[in-house]
């Protein structure tokens, strides 16, 4: 197998990691009958993004590459608020249940 066959494959599995997260996307809003977007549909985005940067590089395509790299900084970030708040609100609820002790 070519090096060009193998980064073919690793370019198209990065696309099918991302357009995965459609498909998520998609099935979660369906079942809460609203637009909704799982924090799975953010590690999708990632694991996709970073297989087709990995591909943009290679092919050393700097217009894909732009647009993979500033994909990641948001869905990074985007994972980041919803981890916090999660945090804060552990938080306040251990907070909650030591004061009803």
């Amino acid at each position: 197998m070519s090096t060009e066959t193998i980064w073919i494959a690793i370019g198209f599995t990065g696309q099918i990691l991302f357009g995965a997260r459609f498909l998520i996307q998609w099935i979660a809003s369906e079942r809460q009958r609203r637009s909704h977007i799982p924090v799975a549909f953010w590690y999708l985005s990632i694991g996709g993004g970073m297989v087709l940067l990995s591909y943009a590089i290679w092919r050393a395509d700097p217009v894909f590459i732009m647009g993979q790299s500033m994909g990641l900084g948001i869905y990074l970030r985007n994972l980041y608020f919803i981890h916090r708040e999660r945090a804060e609100k552990a938080a306040e609820k251990a907070a909650a249940d030591l004061q009803n002790v």
